[in-house]
């Protein structure tokens, strides 16, 4: 797996429009962890709420050393309760990701919130602060660059899509907000609407997705100096080869700024990736049969999103 990919695609499985069952996604995660494409793989991402819940209790071998994402679901002062029941289920929570504010509301007291529980999630390598593309963005994006220059392991968080219009941003918006924590030296996490690896429109639901390859070409592109112009130019580009052009000579490299998303299906981008040759000199060559990729389940997402009234709008991956 090329070093600029590792870690790009957390396991959302049990979120919609997937919404597996935890004993299934639990399994799943585990053939993902054993494959030849694991380093693609970030953490299984649950539900601080399934967490609590206990559900957890019995599906994994306290021996295995099983490492997990909690989405504060139940909000942030919550969120020491339900790490608090992990360590008899031998399960180790790797980052912690929580809203801070509703679309429109003020993240400033949201972010003290989470500010001030940092210290009792011990053993957490990363909090991530998920913050509304509205009001109060930049000056959120300045308190958590520097609270993260005093040490805090904080970074952001962006809603890239969902059941609803106004969760997708523009290409122009989200170029402002790579370009804002480029310039705070601020990483960041995507979550939803990343279902295929270049923008396109679903037909089923009349939305624009971003495409993940787009975000990877536009990170890249900032990490270089690019502005925000350039940087909406490859968000909105539909053909993949001026993406390609970026990122194939950077395989090799580390992955600026962007920590990775979110997705309900591994084996979607994993076919994307490969269908581009992005995954290694085989894929180039023949394609993803040749890399014996799992069955993917394309279309799957799109009708689910038809129920829309039965999805949480907030939690589409």
């Amino acid at each position: 797996m090329p070093a600029l990919l590792d870690g790009l695609v957390d396991d959302a499985a049990v979120f919609p429009p997937g919404s597996a069952a935890l004993p299934d996604a639990v399994a799943a995660h585990r053939r993902h962890r054993d494959a030849w494409y694991a380093d693609l793989v970030g953490p299984l991402l649950v539900p601080a709420s399934t967490v609590s819940s206990g559900e957890l209790s019995g599906l994994v071998d306290p021996a295995e050393g099983f490492v997990i994402g909690v989405i504060g679901d139940t909000g942030i002062e919550a969120l020491p309760f339900a790490l608090s029941l992990l360590p008899p289920d031998g399960v180790t929570a790797r980052q912690v990701e929580v809203a801070v504010a509703k679309r429109g509301e003020d993240p400033q007291p949201g972010i003290s919130g989470l500010l001030r529980l940092v210290d009792e999630l011990a053993g957490i390598e990363a909090v991530y602060a998920e913050i509304p593309l509205t009001f109060g963005l930049m000056e959120a994006l300045d308190r958590l660059a520097a609270a993260r220059a005093e040490g805090v392991p904080i970074a952001a968080k962006f809603r890239t899509g969902g059941l609803a219009a106004e969760l997708f941003p523009t290409p122009v918006e989200l170029a402002a907000v790579i370009c804002g924590c480029r310039d705070r030296a601020l990483p960041f996490k995507l979550t939803a609407g990343l279902h295929q690896a270049v923008r396109h429109l679903d037909p089923a639901t009349g939305f624009t997705h971003h495409g993940f390859v787009n975000v990877l070409a536009a990170t890249l592109a900032a990490a270089q100096g690019a502005g925000p112009a350039r940087v909406a130019e490859l968000l909105t580009a539909t053909d993949p080869r001026p993406l390609l052009e970026l990122v194939e000579g950077r395989l090799t490299g580390a992955r600026p700024l962007w920590v990775g998303y979110g997705s309900c299906s591994i084996e979607e981008p994993l076919t994307d990736l490969a269908r581009l040759g992005l995954l290694t000199s085989a894929g180039e060559a023949a394609g993803p049969a040749a890399l014996d990729l799992p069955v993917a389940r394309i279309g799957r997402h799109r009708a689910n999103e038809e129920s829309i009234d039965d999805v949480d709008r907030g939690e589409d991956r």
